[in-house]
C-alpha cells in the first residue's frame, strides 16, 4: 500500500494539471487506467502495493514512488515503464525476488518482453505520463535544495529550481512560426474569405509574395493538407498562440505541455529541438529524445483524418474522405522529425553526440533485448552512414596493430605487450562510436558485420598469442576486452565467455597433457622375444616398433594389418598363426606369432600407438578432398568407389554414396557392398590388405552418426 504522503504528492500533481485521478486496476496481468469515485462520490486513487527498486533492488511500497534506501524515483517514461515491470502488478513475488537479487549483484536483468511490452502500454496514458513526469519535476526540485536548508519551506524550493534546473532559452523563431497559418496569424478554422482579407492585411508589413504564397498554402486544396500537418490541428486558437510564445520564451517548457493531440504535440517539440545548443545536458536531452520518439510511434491517421474534418467542417475547406492522403503526409511528417533531431545532434561536439546516442538506444531497447522506436531506428541509420568512415579508419588501425603484433610475437612478450596497449586503446575507441549501432542491431535481430569482423580478428590474436607462443597474460588482457566491447553480439559473447573459460583451463591442461604424454609413453610400452628356436625381440616403444633390429619411428609407420589363420587336419583344429605387419612408405615387417597373448598384447599396443594417429590422419585427408585407397576400394569423404563384378567382361567401377552401402565381414574379410545390387562390392582383407582394420573403425563410427553424409562429419 501506498503511504499516505505518496497519495498526496501526486494529488497535487493532478489537481495542478486539472487531470482526472487516475485509478489502475488489476486483470489478470493486464494493466489500464481508470477514472473513479468512491461511495461519497470522490475521485479514489488506487497505486500498486509491492515493487522493487530499478535502482538498488530494495522493496519499496509502490512503482512510482521514492525509494527509501537509495531515493531514486523514476525521473521518465522509460524508468516508469521499467519501474511498472519490477511491480507486483506485473511480475509474481518470485520473479520480484529474482530482479531485486540480480540489481543488488549487478547483474543483467532478464526481464519477459511482454511484461516489458505490457508496461510501456500502461505508460502511453496521458495522464499518467503528466503525473510521472509532475513527479520527477517535483523530484528534481527537492534534489536541487542545498542540505543545509529545510525542506519544510515550498517557496525557498521552487525559487532554487527556477534558478538552477530551468535554464532560459531563448528563440528568434521556430518552424511553426514560418508555418502559412502564423504568417498571416490565421487559424485553422478559418474560411477562405478570412484568409484572403488576412493576406491583403499582411501584404502592408510583410512581403506581398510571401503573403500570397502563405495565402495560396492554405486556400488551395492541393496544399493545404500539407500546411495543416505541420501546423496545430486539434487545438483551439488561443491555446496555440500561448503554445507560439511559449516557445520562443521558454522552448523547453512546451515538453510540459498536456492534453494537446499527439500531432501537434510533436509539431511544437520539434521546434523545441532548435533551441538545443552544444551545452544542453546530455541526460535531458537524452530524456527528451526518448520521450519525443515514443509519442511519434503514437501518431495514427485515423485520429488525425477526424481531426482535421473537424477543423474543415468550420473552416468550410473540403473534407479528406482518403486516408491515403493522410498516411502520404505523415510519413513527411515522421522524416521531418527525424531531421530535426538530426540536426539536433549534429550541433553537439563529437563525444557529447556519442553519448546521447549510446543512452539514447540503452534506455529505448533496454540494453538491446527490445525495439526501438522507429523515430530511433531512424537515428542510428543515420548516425552509422556518417560514422562509417570514422569506423573504417579505425578499423584500418586496428588491423595495423593486429599485423604488427603478429610480428612481433615470435620475438617475447617484451615486444609485444606495448603494442596490445595500444591495441586495447584504439579498440575501446573504436567500439565507443560503434555502440548505438550495435545495440540498434541486437534489438532488430542482426549482426553487425564490422563489429564481428574486429571481434574475430582480435579473438584470432589472443588465440594465437596463447597456442603459438605461450602468452597466457596477453592473451587473456585481449579476451578480457572483448567480452568488455562486445557483449552486445550474442554469437561473439558466447564464444568469448568459451574462451575466458578455456584460458584458465589451458594452463593446468599443458601440464595435465604432459603427465598424460608419460602416462601413454608407459602405456605403449612393450618388449617379448618371438620364435620357436632362433628367437628375436620385438618391442615398441616411444622411439617406434623395432623388429629384427629395424626400427620404424611411430610418426613414420603409415600402414599396419594383422590377423591369424586357423589350421586344421581332417576337420580337426591344429592351431592358429597369427600375423602382424607395419610399414613406412618404402619398406614394412612382417612378424608371425603362434602365441595368441603376445599377438593380442601387441596388437593392443600398435593400436594405441600408430592406429589412432593413422585415423585421424585418414579422415583429414578425406575432408581435404584427397582420397584414399585401401585395396581395391577407393575411398571419398562423401562416398565410396566400389566394383560391379560381371560373369562376362571386365568389372566395373561404381560410386555409391553412404547412404547406399552396407557393410558386413565374411571370411577374414571387410566388406562394402551396394544395398540395391549385391554384385556390386568390394573385400578387404584383414590379414592381407593394410588399414583394413582402421577403415572399419572409421565407417563403423561414422554409421553412428544420424544424418552422416560424409566421413568428415566425424571431425565436427
Amino acid at each position: 500500500m501506498t503511504t499516505t504522503s505518496d497519495v498526496e504528492a501526486f494529488a497535487t500533481v493532478l489537481e495542478a494539471s486539472s487531470a482526472p485521478v487516475v485509478q489502475w486496476k488489476r486483470s489478470g496481468h493486464s494493466m489500464f487506467p481508470k477514472v473513479g469515485t468512491d461511495s461519497d462520490g470522490r475521485k479514489e486513487q488506487n497505486y500498486m502495493s509491492f515493487a522493487i527498486c530499478y535502482k538498488c533492488g530494495a522493496r519499496k511500497s509502490g512503482a512510482l514512488v521514492a525509494c527509501s534506501q537509495c531515493q531514486a524515483v523514476p525521473r521518465n517514461i522509460q524508468e516508469a515503464s521499467l519501474s511498472l515491470a519490477l511491480s507486483d502488478s506485473l511480475s509474481s513475488e518470485h520473479e520480484l525476488s529474482v530482479y531485486s537479487g540480480a540489481i543488488k549483484s549487478g547483474e543483467r536483468l532478464s526481464i519477459p518482453g511482454d511484461v516489458l511490452s505490457r508496461a510501456s502500454d500502461a505508460m502511453s496514458d496521458p495522464q499518467l505520463k503528466s503525473m510521472i513526469l509532475g513527479e520527477t519535476r517535483e523530484a528534481a526540485a527537492a534534489d536541487m535544495v542545498p542540505a543545509t536548508k529545510s525542506r519544510t519551506t515550498p517557496a525557498l524550493e521552487a525559487s532554487s529550481v527556477a534558478k538552477v534546473t530551468k535554464p532560459q532559452y531563448h528563440l528568434e523563431t521556430t518552424d511553426l512560426h514560418q508555418s502559412p497559418f502564423a504568417i498571416l496569424g490565421a487559424t485553422i478554422r478559418d474560411d477562405r474569405r478570412r484568409i484572403v482579407e488576412l493576406a491583403e492585411n499582411k501584404s502592408l508589413e510583410l512581403d506581398y509574395d510571401v503573403c500570397q504564397k502563405a495565402r495560396g498554402d492554405l486556400t488551395n486544396t492541393r496544399t493545404r493538407l500539407n500546411a495543416e500537418m505541420a501546423w496545430l490541428p486539434g487545438v483551439s486558437p488561443r491555446r496555440a498562440e500561448q503554445c507560439l510564445q511559449q516557445l520562443l520564451n521558454d522552448p523547453m517548457a512546451i515538453r510540459e505541455e498536456f492534453g494537446l493531440p499527439t500531432l501537434s504535440s510533436l509539431n511544437l517539440q520539434s521546434a523545441a529541438f532548435s533551441a538545443v545548443d552544444e551545452d544542453h545536458d546530455p541526460d535531458d536531452l537524452v530524456d527528451f529524445i526518448v520521450d519525443f520518439a515514443h509519442l511519434a510511434e503514437d501518431l495514427d491517421a485515423e485520429e488525425l483524418i477526424r481531426d482535421i474534418n473537424e477543423e474543415r467542417a468550420v473552416s468550410g475547406f473540403p473534407q479528406i474522405n482518403n486516408i491515403t492522403q493522410i498516411e502520404s503526409e505523415l510519413l513527411e511528417r515522421r522524416r521531418y522529425y527525424r531531421n530535426t533531431v538530426k540536426d539536433c545532434l549534429n550541433r553537439l561536439p563529437p563525444r557529447s553526440l556519442i553519448s546521447v546516442m549510446t543512452k539514447l538506444l540503452e534506455e529505448t531497447t533496454f540494453g538491446g533485448e527490445e525495439h526501438a522506436p522507429h523515430l530511433v531506428d531512424d537515428l542510428v541509420d543515420s548516425y552509422e552512414t556518417e560514422t562509417q568512415g570514422v569506423l573504417e579508419a579505425e578499423a584500418d588501425n586496428i588491423q595495423k596493430l593486429l599485423d604488427s603484433a603478429n610480428r612481433a610475437a615470435p620475438t617475447g612478450e617484451v615486444a609485444t605487450k606495448p603494442i596490445i596497449d595500444n591495441l586495447l586503446e584504439v579498440a575501446r575507441n573504436w567500439d565507443s562510436i560503434a555502440q548505438p549501432i550495435q545495440l540498434s542491431a541486437k534489438a532488430r535481430g542482426i549482426d553487425h558485420i564490422p563489429s564481428m569482423d574486429i571481434a574475430y580478428s582480435i579473438r584470432g590474436l589472443a588465440i594465437d598469442l596463447f597456442n603459438e607462443y605461450g602468452m597466457l597474460e596477453q592473451s587473456r588482457r585481449l579476451t578480457t576486452l572483448l567480452q568488455e566491447l562486445f557483449v552486445e553480439l550474442p554469437e561473439v559473447s558466447e564464444h568469448l565467455e568459451n574462451d575466458a573459460d578455456a584460458l584458465a583451463d589451458i594452463a593446468s591442461a599443458q601440464a595435465q597433457a604432459k603427465a598424460n604424454r608419460a602416462q601413454w609413453e608407459r602405456d605403449i610400452a612393450y618388449q617379448v622375444d618371438v620364435g620357436a628356436v632362433f628367437k628375436e625381440t620385438l618391442s615398441i616403444s616411444s622411439t617406434g616398433v623395432s623388429w629384427k633390429g629395424k626400427n620404424y619411428p611411430l610418426e613414420a609407420i603409415t600402414r599396419i594389418r594383422w590377423g591369424g589363420v586357423r589350421h586344421s587336419v581332417n576337420g580337426i583344429p591344429t592351431g592358429t598363426n597369427f600375423s602382424v605387419a607395419f610399414g613406412d612408405r618404402r619398406s614394412e615387417a612382417v612378424v608371425n606369432i603362434r602365441r595368441k597373448e603376445t599377438y593380442g598384447t601387441f596388437v593392443d599396443k600398435l593400436w594405441r600407438a600408430v592406429g589412432v594417429r593413422l585415423i585421424s590422419e585418414m579422415m583429414e585427408d578425406l575432408k581435404a578432398g584427397r582420397t584414399i585407397t585401401i585395396g581395391a576400394a577407393v575411398i571419398h569423404d562423401d562416398g565410396v568407389l566400389l566394383e560391379k563384378h560381371k560373369f562376362w567382361g571386365a568389372n566395373e567401377k561404381v560410386k555409391c554414396s553412404w547412404s547406399q552401402v552396407k557393410i558386413w565381414s565374411a571370411d577374414g574379410s571387410f566388406c562394402i557392398g551396394s544395398k540395391q545390387d549385391e554384385k556390386t562390392y568390394v573385400a578387404l582383407s584383414y590379414i592381407d590388405v593394410a588399414n583394413t582394420h582402421l577403415l572399419e573403425q572409421i565407417i563403423r563410427m561414422a554409421f553412428k552418426k544420424p544424418g552422416m553424409k560424409r566421413i568428415s562429419d566425424l571431425l565436427t
